[in-house]
């Protein structure tokens, strides 16, 4: 059974249950006086109190999804890449896979998730699950990919489509992307609704070495997770999927320690990344007890924090040509003193927007009022790239291509866009969060 099995999690719960139902029924036999009884006492509370201990960490774990299978949680991962054959079934990839680095994996807990696209592909777009293989870095990171409808239709099969790398926070995985910020259900809906331009969506979690948390940095002599998230994943998803090539085509999102990694990865990496979407995140990574060591000793390792410390960064270096979003709380949020200083620090060319909630705290109930509103401000950020696979598909006599008279391409509309209430102040916006809806 698997570590996140729904199977094993009952299996644990009915057997702590079964314990806790034995030591009241052989307690009385084990009242008595001596050391036979005075073990068995100690050897009853010990097993009902294992059993309880395992069956909340397996509740826990299925939820949030820390350690994805056993390997993960003995410290056995796979290092190297594989060759993959092309699969079949329900969550094999659509994907080329040359290379074998975008792998189809089991359901990793994608099959618990409610609102999942279900219908044919090409009128409801797809969510795979994938293991995504870093060449670089040797890393396999679990991951679930979005494809939107007209990703499979007859029109588009030529075209490549824009990305958003969508990252959870730590500890966490990517079932909270799925399950708790609904990020494939809401962007089917957006794109559905003309709100949003066809996007090719990767939700993965911000650490590669797990249970460390590497902060999405290149560590000295240890995991490369900066590398993986700039290099690797981008070759990984090029290799497998029609997505753009170019940087105006990609953004990082996240929310917490993903919201962190995600300005890190545009502000360090504009080559990469040309957008960036922040839900309370920070704006410095700082070595705590879950990071270790995570910029090296001397006076090299304090440089290479202080680089990591965005508002050093904007004092300091010269601003990228990115543009980010970056959301808080007046109430509620440690990060709102931060993010203010953050707003007013950004200089061009680079451009900053900002969601700022009356009140809100660091969960999830928060990040769900500010998902939707982001998702809509990247997608305008997104370049739809213009290029194609190989040769452009046959036209009828007398269609126009896409975009060029014909059809319009999938980013397109036919009438004009829904813009976010905007006011220009010095590079600086404010996109209004939607309302929760009784």
């Amino acid at each position: 059974m698997g570590l996140t099995s729904q199977s094993l999690e009952y299996a644990v719960i009915v057997l702590a249950v079964a314990c806790v139902a034995a030591t009241v029924w052989l307690w009385p036999r084990l009242s008595k006086r001596g050391v036979g009884p005075v073990l068995g006492r100690l050897g009853a509370i010990l097993v009902t109190q294992v059993s309880i201990v395992c069956a909340l960490a397996l509740a826990v774990n299925t939820n949030f999804e820390f350690y994805g299978n056993w390997d993960e949680l003995l410290g056995n991962n796979d290092k190297a890449p594989v060759s993959v054959s092309q699969g079949g079934g329900q969550y094999a990839s659509v994907g080329n896979m040359k290379g074998g680095l975008v792998q189809p994996a089991g359901p990793q807990g994608l099959d618990r998730v409610t609102g999942l696209p279900k219908g044919p592909a090409d009128r409801v777009g797809k969510v795979e699950s994938v293991r995504i293989v870093g060449r670089r870095t040797r890393a396999i990171n679990p991951g679930f990919v979005y494809l939107p409808p007209q990703y499979f239709q007859q029109q588009f099969r030529r075209q490549r489509f824009p990305v958003m790398v969508v990252i959870s926070g730590y500890p966490g995985g990517i079932m909270n992307l799925a399950q708790h910020l609904q990020v494939p259900q809401n962007a089917g809906r957006l794109i559905a609704q003309g709100r949003m331009q066809p996007t090719v969506i990767v939700m993965v979690r911000p650490t590669i070495a797990p249970p460390r948390d590497t902060e999405c940095v290149d560590v000295p002599g240890g995991p490369q997770a900066e590398t993986f998230f700039t290099k690797d994943l981008p070759d990984a998803m090029k290799s497998a999927y029609r997505v753009g090539h170019d940087p105006s085509a990609w953004g990082a999102f996240g929310y917490s320690s993903g919201g962190t990694c995600s300005l890190q990865l545009a502000m360090r990496n504009p080559k990469a990344y040309t957008s960036a979407v922040s839900l309370s995140g920070d704006y410095a990574i700082k070595d705590d007890l879950t990071t270790g060591s995570l910029f090296g000793p001397g006076p090299e390792g304090a440089q290479k924090e202080r680089e990591h410390d965005l508002l050093w960064r904007l004092k300091n270096l010269p601003a990228p040509q990115i543009s980010a979003l970056v959301a808080s709380s007046r109430k509620g949020e440690a990060d709102y003193g931060e993010t203010m200083k953050f707003l007013h620090a950004a200089k061009s060319p680079m451009t900053v927007d900002s969601i700022i909630l009356p009140q809100g705290s660091h969960q999830f109930a928060t990040w769900r009022r500010e998902v939707v509103p982001a998702l809509e401000w990247q997608s305008q950020q997104l370049t739809f790239p213009q290029d194609t696979q190989a040769v452009a598909p046959p036209r009828k006599p007398g269609a126009g291509a896409p975009g060029k008279g014909g059809a319009p391409a999938p980013g397109q509309q036919s009438g004009p866009s829904k813009a976010p209430s905007a006011s220009d102040d010095k590079g600086r916006r404010r996109v209004e969060a939607e309302r929760p809806r009784g």
